[in-house]
């Protein structure tokens, strides 16, 4: 279980390792996308900060207690009363209204102000007076300067104003708190006022009413000779709780003899044991012996013999009495079920009658409760409002408020937005984030061929060999031999195992190689097609170095230009002029016309495609290309086909049932996994053999796992250059010579030094 444990939790930590270093992988692959977003965002950032004008901002602080009672006496002036959250909250929308902030627009003149008007729509022209559109935007102006907080955990509220002039901000904030001390003021001053003259209109109508009440409780007190209510009524139910607990007693006597009852009615023979009669159990038992005994005497001397006519005669006595002694334990029985159902039935009469007296009593009790209550409150209301009322003409000369100001607010030597320095690191964070969610977003989006994992995820074909590209390779320093670039000029990838064989470039083509002849063992196969999906996805670069590959372990290739409408071979070895496949397949020239041989490769035969036809289709899927195949499957060991794509013609998919197997080339971030499938179920439908596919122009600056091992191949076979050692200078200069072929010859072939062109000599 230990060992279980550890190994979830190595495979866990090594499953994160693989996400982390998926997405480094992405990051660093879409960094200029992430940087360009990051310097846009960042420059934006910048350009709004500096054109921005300074706002400065300017805070006063009050001190609000809690609502006091509106009508104080000089006693309870000072008196402290805990702070209601929400009568804070109240307060701060009351120094957020209109009225208050269009009273410190009149007060300080803001209208005219062009530091304040100049936020308005439109600047401080258009409306002219105080018409209530421009009022109202005024408003909305004022207010969408002003900041109002709440300290946490105190009374304080800060009042801000931020304006572009410093001693406006200031003098605003403190017009608009001493607009709101007068206003807290008057409108307290304005309710005591109103309260202590509605008081006294009502409290001679509370009095008249305080009268009424009481002389109403004294008549329903005298009709119903109603002296101590509360001691009648608890006597009352003290004797109902008296009678419901013997009612409740009584009734689980009578559930217990009941149960007793139906028992023994069931199983009168058991009445001793359910009973529980001493007497009545030992007579049984006596009766068993006394059976047992008898049985053991017959059986021993016969009926005849007198101590088993004794036992006899017992044995009937003994019965006797039992049956008697049940008779009498069974009416026992029966008398106390009785018993026990009449005591229920009177005590449950008893309740109900008390029940009755009870509920009349209350009955009573309720309208009295109801005429006392009622001039208990209005006694209580009228000793309050009476006590009001005097200390009203106290409270109403009394100046008190419950807002103090605790500091006022002065001009602000520093603006506080905006802060460049800040919105600058903002906008760095946003661009990055937003460039990294850009970069997920297309990497989620591209739907392309990137690892040897995905090709088998689509079509569960093997990975024959992932092919470096060749413009990556020769940017690296790790993939130069004798410090020369390998992949200099048009057409390195093409040449790559005749220029440079022992670039990392040329070993990905040697793995190919060995994955091919080992497809199909024990027979490797002779006849070999090699198509992609798409134009310059690399096919052609990968059937020539095949073919080279194959000769190179001894083996008679011939490699055919089957393309033939648009030939990469022609823009690469000039072949203008000579007979080709289509050629030979229209009757125009021999097969061995139209070979040719490649100097220093004397195992490697070449045949062009030939004139461009008008019916290159027609042409591949006649029988005389069925026939040549034929025939150059009896004397080549290997031939390597080149076909145009499978998705833009159909030659590749009448060519794969001539073939032994089919090569599919995939070019890494550019082929689509929908194309990919599309293509091998178009070749599975028309019953080609595929031995697996190529993972082509693998850019090794992103990929770790392919580059490690390409990085590796390069230092085992680049080791230092000093001592008489394998050298890969050395290496380099024996291949110089080859780079230029010349021609011996009718049907020999040369390449030049870069390998982008060609003659036929």
């Amino acid at each position: 279980m230990y060992h279980r444990t550890v190994l979830d939790l190595q495979r866990d930590w090594t499953d994160s390792f693989v996400y982390l270093r998926s997405y480094c992988k992405i990051l660093s692959k879409r960094r200029w996308t992430i940087l360009s977003v990051a310097i846009v965002v960042t420059t934006l950032a910048a350009i709004y900060s500096f054109k921005q004008k300074p706002v400065y901002r300017a805070t006063a602080e009050l001190e609000v207690d809690s609502e006091v009672p509106e009508l104080q006496s000089v006693d309870n002036l000072f008196r402290t009363v805990s702070t209601d959250p929400t009568f804070l909250q109240t307060q701060v929308d009351v120094l957020k209204s209109g009225n208050l902030a269009w009273q410190t627009i009149q007060q300080l003149k803001l209208d005219l102000e062009p530091s304040f008007t100049s936020v308005l729509p439109g600047g401080g022209a258009g409306d002219e007076g105080l018409s209530p559109a421009r009022r109202a935007r005024l408003i909305a102006a004022f207010k969408k300067s002003l900041h109002i907080d709440l300290v946490p955990g105190s009374r304080m509220i800060q009042v801000s104003f931020e304006s572009t002039d410093p001693n406006l901000a200031a003098e605003a904030a403190n017009a608009l708190v001493s607009n709101y001390r007068e206003y807290n003021f008057h409108s307290r001053y304005d309710a005591t006022r109103e309260a202590s003259g509605y008081m006294r209109e009502q409290l001679d109508e509370l009095k008249a009413k305080v009268e009424q009440s009481q002389q109403a409780l004294v008549n329903y007190e005298r009709a119903n000779s109603i002296v101590d209510a509360t001691g009648k009524v608890n006597v009352e139910e003290q004797r109902l709780a008296d009678l419901s607990q013997d009612l409740t007693a009584a009734q689980n006597d009578l559930a217990q003899e009941e149960s007793l009852y139906l028992l023994v009615k069931s199983n009168p023979e058991k009445v001793g044991m359910l009973a529980q009669d001493r007497l009545l159990q030992n007579m049984e038992e006596k009766y068993a012996d006394l059976k047992a005994a008898y049985a053991d005497a017959l059986a021993r001397y016969g009926p005849k013999f007198p101590e088993v006519i004794r036992l006899g005669h017992q044995i009937n006595e003994i019965q006797s009495l039992i049956k008697q002694y049940r008779t009498l334990a069974v009416e026992r029985i029966v008398h106390n079920y009785q018993a026990a159902f009449g005591r229920v039935k009177l005590l449950s009469a008893s309740v109900a009658r008390e029940k009755m007296e009870v509920g009349k009593l209350n009955q009573l009790m309720i309208q009295h409760n109801l005429l006392k209550h009622e001039f208990e409150t209005n006694q209580a209301l009228y000793d309050n409002l009476l006590t009001k009322v005097k200390d009203a003409a106290v409270s109403s000369g009394l100046r008190a408020s419950n807002v103090r100001l605790v500091d006022r607010a002065f001009a602000p030597p520093q603006p506080i937005r905006p802060k460049k320095a800040r919105n600058i690191a903002v906008g760095l964070m946003v661009g990055l984030v937003l460039g990294t969610t850009l970069a997920f977003l297309n990497e989620a989006l591209d739907t392309s061929i990137k690892t040897a994992e995905d090709i088998e995820r689509s079509i569960a074909e093997p990975v024959l060999s992932v092919i470096p590209s060749a413009g990556v390779v020769g940017r690296s320093s790790l993939w130069s031999v004798g410090g020369r670039n390998l992949a200099a000029g048009r057409g390195a990838a093409e040449w790559a195992l005749l220029k440079h064989p022992t670039s990392a470039l040329a070993e990905s083509y040697h793995t190919l190689r060995t994955a091919v002849l080992l497809s199909s063992a024990p027979c490797p196969p002779r006849v070999i097609l090699v198509t992609s999906t798409q134009p310059f996805e690399g096919k052609t670069s990968t059937s020539i170095n095949l073919a080279m590959g194959l000769t190179q372990i001894g083996k008679r290739v011939l490699f055919i230009d089957a393309d033939l409408r648009q030939s990469s071979l022609r823009r690469m070895i000039n072949t203008n002029g000579r007979p080709g496949l289509s050629s030979i397949l229209t009757g125009t020239a021999a097969s061995e016309a139209a070979l040719c041989q490649v100097k220093d490769l004397p195992n490697l035969r070449f045949l062009p495609a030939g004139q461009q036809p008008p019916n290159p289709a027609d042409l591949l899927a006649s029988s005389s290309m069925k026939e040549l195949m034929t025939t150059l499957r009896e004397r080549f060991d290997h031939v390597v086909v080149d076909t145009p794509p499978v998705l833009m013609v159909t030659d590749a998919t009448v060519l794969s049932s001539f073939v032994d197997g089919v090569i599919l080339v995939t070019e890494s971030h550019v082929t689509s996994r929908a194309a990919l499938a599309r293509t091998h179920r178009i070749l599975e439908d028309a019953g080609a053999k595929i031995l697996g596919c190529v993972l082509n122009k693998v850019d090794l600056r992103y990929d770790g796992y392919y580059g490690s091992n390409y990085r590796y191949y390069a230092r085992y076979y680049s080791p230092p250059s000093s001592g008489r050692g394998f050298s890969a200078r050395r290496v380099h200069r024996s291949f110089r010579h080859r780079d230029t072929f010349k021609t011996y010859g009718s049907g020999e072939i040369s390449a030049s030094r870069s390998g982008a062109s060609g003659e036929i000599a």
